[in-house]
């Protein structure tokens, strides 16, 4: 059975008025809740994009999952926590990581970086060795440095300089006064061995990697003791069943980071922009479904005849509300529907042949996610909804007439 409602509003949506003014406003109101639609989409497709290429960078070196003491700078692992995260069959590997602030020095130049001695684990963890343009990875047991790429240009540092020591100096831990200047360092020389280079500022400035013996004897670590316990997974969605596993089996001493947390500024600063985007655009959609409101109150006003003869044969003013309510919603809906499949269209082209490029060589990242196309689907019909309610609440008027 055919919903007359409905009907109605199907009919009045879909025919053209008498009045040419009223047909134009409703062209334009469908054209902008098009545009709209598929730029929102688009806008925020371009935005996820952008997030996963600031994020490619910095997750290369970064792992699944990091365990931190929760007091101090140093966490203990027994050989029964071992066992236990050997057990973990979510768990593909985990390091020991040693890492602080120290002075590095090479020649006359003298720069403050963090030191990141890893064990051998670690490049199962972390594919870092897959980014070394020059050089090789560390020998285990050795004082092979890795470096930046922004920090070997810093130091001007060559791999196997004869000519120079690259040294890095640590505070001695301890109590107790110092009388010489030379008794607060532990000095330790490094050969540089490989330069890992992400194409990323930050990240090629950040890290001087070392044998984890080195990270030991400068700040006087036993072999079961670390700065960090880094984690890779061999599934991603197990994350937080692992987060479970590394609570028990270390107690509420540690602090487990993921990913998002360890880039928690970009995150945020991404997320912040990407809001400030979308709120923009919505703010377009408000304006551009004032054109609806106009159009459906022009439409109330021209079909007020047959308003008051549907009145007479015993509609209520709730249906006659909820004809124009119908109205509205078809026009946006169908609209929108339109829009995100033009939007849909252009980000997947994009996505995969990158007509669109930043310069020669990078195309423009975007990235199609269904959670955008429902963000718009929901924030228009939403809006959409308002905008024809209060053109729908007009029919009171007509009614008193």
């Amino acid at each position: 059975m055919v919903n007359p409602v409905f009907y109605i509003a199907k009919r009045y949506a879909f025919s053209k008025s008498k009045t040419k003014a009223i047909n134009v406003i409703t062209r334009i109101s469908s054209v902008g809740i098009i545009v709209s639609s598929m730029a929102l989409f688009i806008v925020l497709s371009v935005f996820s994009g952008l997030e996963s290429f600031a994020l490619s960078f910095t997750n290369v070196i970064d792992p699944d999952l990091v365990l931190l003491p929760k007091k101090g700078k140093v966490i203990s692992l027994t050989s029964d926590q071992q066992n236990k995260l050997n057990s973990v069959k979510e768990i593909a590997s985990f390091s020991k990581v040693i890492e602080d602030r120290v002075v590095f020095t090479f020649g006359e130049k003298q720069l403050v970086a963090n030191i990141k001695a890893v064990d051998s684990n670690y490049i199962k963890t972390v594919a870092i060795n897959e980014y070394l343009p020059y050089g090789r990875w560390l020998d285990p047991n050795t004082n092979d440095a890795v470096l930046g790429f922004g920090l070997a240009n810093e130091l001007s540092v060559g791999m196997f300089s004869n000519d120079k020591l690259l040294e890095v100096l640590a505070m001695k831990p301890g109590k107790g006064i110092i009388t010489m200047p030379e008794d607060a360092y532990i000095k330790l020389p490094l050969y540089p061995s490989g330069i890992y280079s992400l194409n990323n500022i930050d990240t090629d400035n950040k890290y001087i990697y070392t044998d984890f013996s080195i990270g030991k004897d400068l700040f006087g670590f036993s072999e079961n003791q670390a700065s960090k316990i880094e984690f890779k997974l061999k599934n991603s969605s197990k994350e937080s069943s692992v987060i479970k596993s590394l609570q028990t089996i270390f107690g509420d001493n540690i602090t487990i980071k993921n990913r998002a947390q360890l880039n928690e500024g970009l995150y945020k600063m991404l997320k912040t922009e990407s809001l400030a985007i979308y709120l923009i655009f919505t703010l377009i959609i408000i304006v551009t479904l004032f054109c609806l409101t106009g159009a459906l109150i022009m439409i109330i006003l021209e079909k007020k005849d047959h308003i008051k003869t549907l009145w007479d044969i015993g509609f209520n003013k709730k249906s006659l509300k909820r004809i124009f309510l119908n109205q509205g919603l078809i026009l946006t809906i169908g609209g929108t529907i339109l829009g995100l499949t033009l939007g849909i269209i252009i980000t997947l082209l994009q996505q995969h042949f990158g007509w669109v490029k930043i310069n020669e060589v990078q195309s423009y990242p975007v990235l199609f996610k269904w959670e955008n196309g429902l963000l718009v689907l929901l924030t228009i019909i939403v809006l959409g909804t308002i905008a024809s309610y209060i053109a729908a609440s007009r029919i009171k008027f007509i009614l008193r007439k």
